[in-house]
């Protein structure tokens, strides 16, 4: 399984490089100006299908060709689109789609798999992490918002309020999950630091509402914390 595993970050990697780092911003505004007619496009797509060749090996060719091709058509489709967070989504799930299925026919064996879940399957770490990190998202934001509803209550905007905070609070926690897990709690302290200079140096705000956003922060990584202590100790 890890043999696999090699050949799809392989091709992952080669997919981030040229899509990302080996081209340049004029490519990208060429494409968009003359879509199909747009050499760039060619050479983007081409060059894309040479690294994937040259990270899998000469024997693939057929792979880096389909990359080639697809890479090619997909970035085509998307020059005419307009540039929204959707379309980009659209386009890089669309590439690495091509690049599941050429991994799946080429290199994939079910066997594998199945030695591999049992082994995950058996792997208490995994479990215990991974439930963690789904108590950490929104079933610990409803029970922190059950916990500060009084002082919600009380604020003019408190439902804005609370969305803006919820995406913030499920990426601070599982951030500090995983520093808890590394043993580094001093950037832990850091974090918080910077979280409070960002969030409470309004002059202007209600009383209330600094108590909310404080209560709230301290339950937040309180309870990563926690969480992160009692994986800790249960794995010792």
């Amino acid at each position: 399984m890890n043999t696999e595993i090699i050949w799809l970050l392989k091709l992952l990697l080669s997919h981030l490089a040229t899509d990302f780092i080996l081209q340049p911003a004029k490519w990208v505004h060429d494409r968009r100006a003359r879509h199909f007619a747009s050499d760039k496009l060619y050479l983007h797509g081409f060059l894309t299908g040479m690294v994937a060749w040259i990270f899998i090996g000469w024997n693939y060719w057929a792979v880096a060709l389909i990359v080639l091709v697809t890479h090619t058509v997909i970035d085509g489709w998307k020059s005419y689109r307009k540039e929204t967070l959707i379309y980009f989504l659209l386009d890089q799930i669309l590439h690495i789609a091509v690049i599941l299925l050429c991994w799946y026919f080429t290199f994939f064996h079910w066997d594998n798999l199945e030695q591999a879940w049992r082994r995950l399957n058996a792997n208490l770490h995994f479990w215990m992490v991974a439930g963690a990190v789904v108590f950490l998202t929104t079933p610990a934001g409803i029970l922190i918002g059950q916990m500060t509803r009084k002082w919600r209550d009380k604020i003019k905007d408190a439902e804005s309020l609370a969305n803006a905070g919820k995406w913030i609070g499920i990426s601070e926690r599982i951030i500090v999950l995983i520093l808890v897990l590394l043993s580094q709690f001093a950037a832990i302290g850091l974090l918080v630091t910077a979280k409070g200079i960002i969030r409470f140096n309004e002059k202007d705000r209600q009383e209330v509402k600094t108590e909310y956003l404080v209560i709230g922060t301290l339950l937040s990584i309180g309870l990563a914390i926690v969480t992160g202590v009692v994986i800790r100790q249960t794995l010792l």
